[in-house]
């Protein structure tokens, strides 16, 4: 048995061939995967039940996995206020800034070669999508078996 904060084996075996620079999206329970994310992309299900798990969740067990040096989100339209979900990716991505994107560039952003996993959650909240990108792991990082 696995004793990370991930022991989904389809995320980890996603994610293990992830480099610097290739993406990942977490999308919510209403995000059109099919149409608006790379084709080549490998597509996991998350979505248990309504709300659950939700995009922060998902984000969470990533980070036992990835680290991410890079956080993309869709903004409201009126730009105005923040959803309270980005609270939620700021506390668990801690030094990693959010760079806010109009819906049409976020999809844009989604189509890009570069992601190369796709995660749906089933999170009802609005603007809960993050497209993150995959940092570097540093010599000493990496616990040894």
């Amino acid at each position: 048995m696995l004793k990370t904060g991930c022991v989904n084996p389809e995320i980890i075996a996603a994610l293990s061939k992830c480099g610097h620079g290739d993406k990942v999206l977490i999308g919510s329970g209403n995000f059109p995967m099919e149409s608006q994310t790379n084709p080549q992309a490998e597509r996991i299900y998350m979505n248990l039940s309504p709300g659950l798990p939700t995009s922060s969740q998902v984000l969470e067990a990533l980070l036992h996995l990835i680290n991410a040096e890079g956080a993309e989100v869709i903004c409201p339209p009126d730009m105005q206020g923040e959803p309270e979900v980005f609270l939620d990716y700021k506390n668990l991505l801690e030094k990693v800034e959010l760079k806010k994107y109009s819906r049409d560039e976020f999809y844009e952003a989604c189509r890009s070669g570069s992601v190369r996993v796709v995660i749906e959650s089933a999170d009802q909240r609005a603007f809960s999508n993050i497209l993150l990108t995959v940092g570097v792991v540093r010599q000493g990082t990496v616990s040894t078996i």
